[in-house]
């Protein structure tokens, strides 16, 4: 009885760290990314969360981490319309 006891124990032990919450992630989402969008009829630009999946917009340059380098990149992008 105390062997299966301990066993029990043992595994507890070492299975309850991996099935321990992890904080600040979330599962099956990647990391928040923001994209320079330009419509392709009228060259204006904007600034989406989600990649343009074709049709009339298309992107313009890389992912951005934070929407402030993604509205510098739209500042100094010449190819958008003002």
């Amino acid at each position: 009885m105390k062997r299966i006891l301990l066993a029990a124990v043992a595994v507890l032990a070492f299975a309850s760290p991996s099935v321990a919450a992890e904080t600040g992630k979330t599962v099956g989402q990647s990391p928040s990314s923001f994209y320079l969008a330009q419509d392709t009829a009228t060259m204006k630009c904007q600034i989406v969360e989600s990649q343009p999946a074709g049709g009339t917009m298309k992107v313009v340059g890389a992912a951005h981490t934070t929407k402030a380098s993604a509205e510098a990149a739209m500042k100094a992008d010449k190819t958008c319309a003002k």
